[in-house]
């Protein structure tokens, strides 16, 4: 009994030291998410596709009139408006606060500030859902929050 114990006990770090992310596995997610942003400041829709996941959802909160309400863009419509030329560069400055990785599934925490050319537009934080599929890693969902005040 007292072996089956000790056994026990200098397994659980080594249990513990697999759960956690490897740094190349951050690394990996991160790159994905910085691609995306890479390729809507550089009005690349592909480039910006190849980091999404077949089906991704695309949320938004906001407050209309004191009331607290989701919105949904569709994929499509994203990567056309990005893809679309425009004069202004679309550029959301993000700076990973946390990113979590356990097996297949990634979370990460990003406060961004977004600007249409050098022109502030708004600012909040967004949250990406990731998988790992055979081909690397792909954003499954993203929230955020919109607001003009309060920014970092």
């Amino acid at each position: 009994m007292n072996r089956l114990f000790l056994a026990a006990l200098l397994l659980l770090p080594a249990s513990a030291a697999l759960a956690q992310s490897s740094p190349s596995e951050t690394a990996a997610v991160k790159k994905t998410i910085t691609t995306f942003f890479d390729g809507m400041r550089k009005g690349d829709s592909t480039m910006v596709r190849n980091t999404l996941a077949t089906g991704v959802v695309l949320h938004t909160i906001m407050s209309r009139n004191g009331v607290v309400q989701t919105g949904t863009e569709k994929a499509a419509e994203f990567l056309r408006l990005v893809g679309t030329p425009h004069k202004e560069v679309y550029d959301e400055r993000i700076s990973f606060e946390q990113v979590l990785v356990d097996a297949n599934l990634a979370s990460v925490w990003t406060p961004y500030q977004f600007y249409v050319g050098s022109k502030f537009s708004h600012c909040g934080y967004n949250s990406f859902q990731l998988v790992k599929f055979a081909e690397g890693w792909r954003i499954v969902h993203i929230i955020d929050t919109r607001r003009k005040d309060g920014c970092k």
